[in-house]
């Protein structure tokens, strides 16, 4: 989820890009770097770490080697690649004369890369990204297209796989910018005699209110007095003309209210991201990978280790690895694990989730494990973070830069990455015959338009909210992967509202928990799908009218074309049909929703800083 600016104008293309990447510095912080084409040539300047590192760099090579009225920038979320000065955007070509920044993943750069080195080309950066600028130059120097910007950057295009928005910038062609999108965001915007591109409106709003959304697979070449749309073949398309009516500080929150709203709405983009590139030619990968297959086969346990949302999210990998690949997963809260003697060894994989790579908790059972013997597997959302570092095989999560404390999009992606990993290992163990795994991931693939669809959801869940008002406590249920589902919403709860909230196996609820229903108690229930177990299903159902027995108000979730629940929901929140084992990836983001929406009920109107918590514990 990186921040991508470009500009054509009669004003100074460096100041430009700059003040869009200030605005846009939440969509990455990695690393940053601005180009510009100007009488002199072409010139670049970037730097690792945030975008106060570009400026003191800007302030030491002086603006005046980088003037210009035609820039491209770039604030990065590493992918491929640690954050370091030579793998920042905008990346050179071998020439010196084309200049590339990206955000998304290029899934067959590998290909590239090795034809481009059989061809002579020395890469000089560990990125996927670097592949599109020496393609570029090779298409504008040689062959069919030689000195033709258009005809070249549309080549290059063509060649690319996966998710991504492109722009190009030549140093023959001073007055253009060329950029491309397909599934990642490019907004263009129109000025008085300059233009703009963003990855959103926020690179732009404070000049401009007029823009155009590109759409899937396009391509669009601005100067500084028009802009012209195309497809990926070159023939004419068209976008969509739109008047911003946000101020600048709703425009760096994507319209929303809050950075939390704004990023629940991107988890199809966060699980969709994740799963890129993981499956080719019938087979799962991961993405940093010193553990050898026969060491994949060889595990007889697995440890789950995390804190906090990470913790529900390694609930989820217990069942899918369990269920798929047929050996015991422990989860563990990372805090205790070092502290009470786990057996392990070299038999033993340690599966280490964290959002940021630096929880002080999981960073210590990670070190732990790695003294007994064992391999450690890390599932991070951080490029080049120290949990990464110190494991020996690395699935990163996609889901780009999460402002709000109260994780989201990131525990979705998680979620997505420990199936990856449950895949990977049943691959590996032969638990699951190749055609399965692709059935598997065939539908792990549909998830993200699923959860566009549990999206649509948000009203009727502030219709509930609104009708529930300021409670004082709730409880959540469910069976199976329901549980971590009810864990989690408990925890947004208390995260965001400060009341009480407490998650439990809807099976424990005559042990202990019925003594807490009393009248018009809210109780949220997550039943699973009643194509699955059928007596599961059941007994959640007998558990649902034992607590409307007792006078309790329940919110349920539910599938749809899930008919025996209805007689006995006070509210009934239907999410699309998937295997069950999938089902949390849709059951949990009309959670959010009510926890945000019953936070602000009870007071709480700024939900991306809840009291007394931070982002990263990075202290035990």
């Amino acid at each position: 989820m990186c921040g991508i600016v470009g500009y054509v104008g009669n004003r100074q293309g460096l100041n430009l890009a700059l003040e869009a990447l200030r605005r846009m510095e939440y969509r990455g912080y990695d690393s940053s770097g601005i180009a510009v084409a100007g009488s002199d040539g072409l010139n670049m300047v970037k730097r690792a770490g945030k975008l106060a590192n570009l400026e003191d760099k800007i302030a030491d090579v002086g603006q005046e080697s980088l003037a210009g009225t035609t820039a491209i920038g770039h604030t990065r979320w590493a992918t491929h690649g640690r954050p370091t000065d030579d793998n920042a955007h905008p990346h050179l070509a071998y020439d010196g004369k084309a200049a590339v920044v990206h955000n998304g993943i290029i899934e067959n750069f590998a290909a590239l890369r090795e034809e481009l080195e059989r061809d002579g080309v020395e890469l000089v950066s560990d990125t996927d990204t670097e592949v599109a600028a020496q393609l570029l130059a090779k298409a504008y120097n040689e062959g069919e297209t030689a000195g033709n910007f258009r005809d070249s950057a549309l080549t290059v295009l063509n060649r690319l796989e996966g998710a991504f928005t492109v722009l190009f910038l030549h140093e023959d062609h001073p007055g253009t910018v060329i950029a491309a999108r397909r599934s990642t965001p490019l907004i263009v915007g129109v000025g008085d005699g300059e233009m703009f591109l963003g990855s959103d409106v926020a690179a732009f709003i404070e000049h401009t209110k007029q823009a155009v959304e590109l759409g899937q697979d396009s391509v669009v070449v601005i100067t500084a007095d028009d802009y012209e749309i195309l497809d990926f073949d070159g023939r004419p398309a068209e976008g969509r003309p739109f008047t911003i009516d946000w101020d600048l500080q709703a425009a760096e929150k994507g319209g929303f209210d809050s950075f939390m709203m704004k990023e629940i709405h991107e988890q199809p983009a966060a699980v969709r991201d994740t799963l890129a590139g993981h499956f080719a030619d019938g087979r799962v990968f991961l993405d940093e990978n010193n553990i050898s297959e026969t060491e994949l086969k060889s595990f007889d346990q697995v440890f789950v280790v995390a804190c906090g949302s990470a913790y529900h999210s390694g609930l989820l990998a217990k069942y899918a690895i369990e269920h798929w690949v047929r050996i015991p997963v422990q989860i563990e809260v990372a805090s205790e694990f070092r502290y009470r003697d786990p057996v392990l060894d070299e038999r033993t994989l340690v599966l280490a989730i964290s959002q940021s790579g630096e929880t002080a908790d999981t960073l210590e059972a990670v070190r732990h494990a790695k003294t007994q013997g064992a391999k450690v597997l890390a599932v991070c959302n951080t490029n080049g973070s120290q949990i990464p570092r110190e494991s020996d095989a690395v699935l990163y999560t996609h889901a780009g830069p999460e402002i709000g404390v109260a994780s989201t999009k990131a525990f979705l992606a998680q979620v997505a990455a420990n199936y990856i990993v449950g895949l990977a290992l049943a691959q590996a163990k032969g638990t699951k015959f190749p055609d399965e795994i692709k059935e598997i991931w065939e539908r792990l693939e549909e998830i993200p338009a699923q959860i566009e669809q549990v999206l649509e959801t948000k009203d009727d869940i502030q219709s509930i909210a609104d009708t529930l008002g300021a409670v004082q406590t709730m409880l959540f249920l469910g069976r199976n992967v329901g549980f971590p589902v009810a864990l989690e919403g408990a925890l947004k709860l208390k995260e965001l509202a400060y009341i009480h909230a407490e998650g439990f196996p809807a099976g424990e609820l005559k042990h202990g928990p019925i003594a807490l229903i009393e009248e018009d108690l809210p109780v949220v229930v997550v039943v699973p799908s009643p194509r699955g177990v059928k007596l599961l299903h059941s007994k959640i159902v007998s558990n649902i009218q034992e607590i409307r027995a007792r006078g309790a108000r329940t919110i349920v979730i539910a599938e749809e074309g899930d008919t025996a629940v209805e007689p006995y929901a006070n509210w009934l929140i239907r999410v699309p049909q998937t295997p069950s084992i999938m089902q949390p990836l849709l059951a949990t983001v009309p959670l959010q929703f009510l926890a945000a929406d019953i936070a602000r009920a009870c007071g709480n109107d700024d939900i991306d800083k809840p009291r007394n918590l931070a982002k990263s514990v990075t202290v035990e």
